[in-house]
């Protein structure tokens, strides 16, 4: 938490060594990306409720709202905002199909995130997963000092999982067809690969731009390799829950990461400046969205009807 802390320091006394017109292009683009990756999600919806009237303007306030609120609150609340957001943006549709929507989305982020991981791990700069444990991060250097109790944590959500499932496909004989009518479009190969994983590359290339001129922005420096360590310590940030966006472990890896190539001052901003700009573009557009798309006055009171729809449910 100090390292995190001071950190934040580092960010406001080089305040104004920041190079806002490449931070606004930052954001530009990645509102961009993710602008792409709603659309990919609404053409998944389109192939699951094909003579839905659906509206790509909700799927994208419902996807950003999720995201803005990720961005500030821990454990991925969002997701719950999402997908209450997104079936009521969709008639006739029900929790399951939406939720199977969202792991269609998965399968690109696996593959490029793996990807990405093992470009990281072949640079000799990023650490390796038994040295996790040393990071200055409490989330992270925990799991990765107690592995066996990682592994129970681990089997225990599985077995949750398997649990959730069974309650609801013994109170719901539909479970399973919903879930199926989420995956639709991963049926259609070609119809995925043109409407999804196509939409979200384009996607991914725009998140990759506005990487690049956040490392110029904060003087870290745009580069190829830069870029993809970025998204490697993102990938494994995103692993990592427990802190709005992954903070703490983007804080402790990218100064890891970056240690030869710019000054911990400098790479200390980078890693608060570029969370601190990313959560409150994604949390500004998802509220005005909440508001002015889905005409409710918060983010709590989104939540509080999610709430007394799953109970009437």
């Amino acid at each position: 938490m100090g390292s995190f802390i001071d950190a934040v320091g580092e960010f406001f006394a080089n305040l104004a060594a920041v190079n806002w017109p490449q931070l606004l292009l930052a954001l530009l683009a990645f509102g961009g990306y993710l602008t792409l990756r709603a659309r990919a999600s609404y053409n998944i919806l389109r192939a699951a409720y094909p003579g839905a009237d659906m509206r790509f303007p909700k799927i994208w306030g419902a996807y950003f709202a999720a995201y803005g609120f990720n961005n500030v609150v821990p454990a991925r609340g969002g997701d719950v905002i999402r997908l209450f957001l997104t079936r009521g943006a969709v008639p006739g549709s029900s929790y399951p199909a939406v939720g199977a929507s969202f792991g269609v989305e998965l399968v690109f982020d696996a593959v490029v995130g793996g990807l990405v991981l093992c470009f990281a791990f072949t640079q000799g700069v990023f650490p390796k997963p038994p040295d996790f444990s040393k990071l200055p991060a409490f989330d992270i250097a925990f799991f990765a000092s107690h592995p066996q109790f990682t592994l129970f944590v681990l089997t225990a959500l599985a077995i949750l999982a398997l649990i959730a499932f069974a309650v609801l496909s013994a109170r719901v004989k539909a479970f399973w067809a919903r879930v199926r009518q989420g995956l639709t479009i991963l049926f259609d190969r070609r119809r995925y690969l043109r409407e999804v994983f196509a939409v979200q590359f384009a996607g991914w290339l725009l998140r990759c731009t506005a990487f690049w001129f956040l490392l110029e922005a904060f003087g870290v420096g745009g580069s190829v390799r830069n870029v993809l360590l970025v998204l490697g310590v993102n990938a494994v940030a995103a692993a990592v829950p427990f802190t709005p966006g992954g903070a703490g472990v983007q804080q402790a890896l990218l100064a890891t990461v970056f240690a030869g190539t710019a000054d911990g001052a400098t790479v200390a901003a980078y890693s608060v400046g570029a969370q601190i700009a990313i959560a409150a573009f994604t949390f500004g557009v998802g509220l005005a969205a909440v508001v002015w798309i889905f005409r409710f006055r918060s983010f709590r009171e989104v939540i509080a009807a999610g709430r007394e729809a799953r109970a009437t449910t």
